[in-house]
């Protein structure tokens, strides 16, 4: 009779104490310090770049600003209908790149007023370009998605346009955006240095409250500093809507992380290296500008 011991019962043996060691009784149970998990170099390359020609609209050329939000707008929603599409909405491109161009003139020309006549009159369109190929549930559905493309995407993007239109309105969306920068890059550093608790292990797994005090001080510090120096605000007003910008900032990136989780993808584009797409990219710009255009008439009428 041979000695040797099964193979199956030594291999499900091995699987047995691996499993054990990694649900409590080894260093794989220990939450460990994450790495950059990116192309750092390009990462920084392309935020440099994105940042210098933002500032040239801003600054050098403004009669530029407005083409270049409907150019990030429309591919921000190009991205998104791909990304609809893996979970099986076919939502027609079109008539939504239509609607966010009609939006932006709107908005420019016409200011709120012609924003929400422009988001009326471009969900119209979808809906009858929709229904005019097929109908039913299906249908349904895809208008739905395609009514999230605008709302998401075109509607609170237009409102850097409106900020834009304000007094000192430049240095009013370059506030927005540093309140999402800021708590991006306070949150990465943050977390690569010292995050160690998950903030939402089931959406975003990096995320770590570690990383969201790295984002509240980098943040709440930049939203300050500008607004005391550049727009002459109570410094008061600076750390309130400093916090509340890496609040909506942080809820949009989760809001992001979500849907493509839903969706079983890991990033909505590969336009931008180290960055994603240009969706992932100013996810959470598209909740800070309206919430900076609303605070500040909350703060300062």
């Amino acid at each position: 009779m041979s000695t040797d011991p099964d193979p199956s019962s030594s291999t499900t043996a091995s699987r047995t104490a691996e499993a054990v060691i990694g649900a409590g009784g080894g260093p794989s149970a220990h939450a460990k310090r994450r790495g950059p998990g990116r192309n750092l170099p390009a990462a920084i390359a392309v935020g440099a770049g994105l940042g210098g020609v933002l500032l040239c609209a801003l600054f050098l050329v403004p009669q530029a600003f407005a083409v270049l939000v409907s150019v990030v707008m429309v591919l921000a929603v190009l991205e998104l209908t791909r990304a609809l599409a893996q979970g099986g909405l076919r939502v027609p491109p079109v008539p939504l790149m239509v609607g966010v161009i009609g939006m932006a003139v709107s908005t420019v020309v016409f200011d709120a007023e012609g924003l929400l006549a422009a988001t009326a009159v471009a969900v119209c369109v979808l809906i009858l370009w929709r229904v005019s190929e097929s109908m039913g549930l299906t249908a349904l559905r895809d208008v739905a998605g395609g009514v999230f493309c605008l709302a998401w995407v075109a509607f609170l993007g237009c409102f850097t346009l409106l900020l834009f239109g304000l007094d000192q309105g430049p240095m009013l969306v370059l506030l927005a955006v540093l309140g999402s920068v800021g708590n991006d890059i306070g949150g990465y550093v943050a977390g690569v240095l010292f995050g160690s608790h998950p903030m939402a292990p089931g959406i975003s797994p990096k995320k770590s409250w570690e990383g969201f005090a790295g984002s509240l001080l980098m943040g709440v510090g930049a939203v300050t500093t500008v607004g005391m120096l550049a727009l002459d605000l109570p410094w008061w007003t600076g750390v309130v809507l400093g916090v509340v910008l890496v609040i909506v900032s942080t809820c949009g990136d989760l809001s992001e992380s979500l849907l493509k989780r839903d969706l079983g993808i890991k990033d909505m584009g590969h336009l931008l290296p180290g960055h994603g797409g240009v969706l992932d990219r100013v996810d959470s710009i598209l909740l800070a500008a309206p919430t900076t255009y609303i605070m500040l008439e909350v703060l300062l009428p």
